[in-house]
């Protein structure tokens, strides 16, 4: 399983938006400064998820949301699973 998802930062309010097999071995890299990106912007918490069999399908899934570049966009897709 892999998994695209998106990170929000709890001091800033900002969100990261990425794609793992192992999303808590992921998180704890973030949290840990051990990601350049999110190093020193945290501590994450991770607001959004989606599952896909393969790898090649949750990084295509993590570049279409980013290629949104909308924080409204992000939103709507953290609120539509909840």
């Amino acid at each position: 399983m892999f998994y695209t998802y998106i990170l929000k930062s709890n001091t800033s309010g900002r969100y990261y938006i990425g794609h793992a097999a192992d999303l808590d071995a992921r998180l704890h890299r973030h949290n840990s400064g051990m990601v350049t990106a999110t190093r020193n912007k945290g501590p994450w918490i991770i607001v959004y998820f989606e599952t896909y069999e393969t790898k090649v399908e949750a990084n295509k899934r993590e570049l279409y949301i980013k290629s949104m570049k909308s924080r409204v966009f992000i939103e709507k897709l953290i609120d539509s699973k909840t």
